[in-house]
């Protein structure tokens, strides 16, 4: 990686929707995500110019999103990995919208991205879970909790 570790510094998730929601930023991430990392790759994988890809990778870098180090010594050609802090913030995010898109999609053919959780070094389907009871969060049983109740420890409750 080059330099020192960049942090994420988005201070409201708008902030941060704006960002992966510029063109080809998501796509950019999701890729490096699923091992994509070079800056052929992914120029092929997303049909996308060399400028505007080095000019993507440079904002996702300035962000604190990414890293890039080089993998060749004879040329200037670099690899591109999420930083500890956007794992955080974008990996439940890609993991989110694939699982979304993946049993929404109109064409139909089925195919699924698999995730391995390196803990228990098993295939997963992640899911948003209550911290509180540990069931699965659907958007169905998910609401703003009123500001009256905001102040009030729920932690333990269950």
């Amino acid at each position: 990686m080059s330099g020192s570790e960049n942090h994420v510094t988005f201070r409201h998730g708008q902030e941060f929707l704006a960002a992966i929601s510029e063109r080809w930023n998501y796509q950019i991430l999701r890729e490096v995500f699923f091992g994509v990392g070079r800056f052929g790759e992914l120029k092929r994988a997303l049909g996308i110019s060399a400028n505007i890809l080095t000019a993507r990778l440079n904002s996702l870098i300035e962000l604190g999103l990414l890293t890039k180090r080089a993998y060749r010594q004879d040329k200037p050609w670099y690899e591109y990995q999420l930083t500890d802090s956007a794992r955080e913030l974008v990996v439940p995010a890609i993991a989110a919208v694939t699982r979304w898109a993946e049993a929404h999609a109109s064409d139909g053919d089925g195919t699924r991205h698999r995730f391995l959780h390196t803990v228990c070094d098993s295939p997963t389907d992640p899911y948003l879970a209550c911290s509180n009871c540990h069931r699965p969060v659907e958007a169905s049983t998910l609401r703003p909790l009123p500001a009256e109740q905001e102040g009030t420890d729920t932690e333990g409750a269950g």
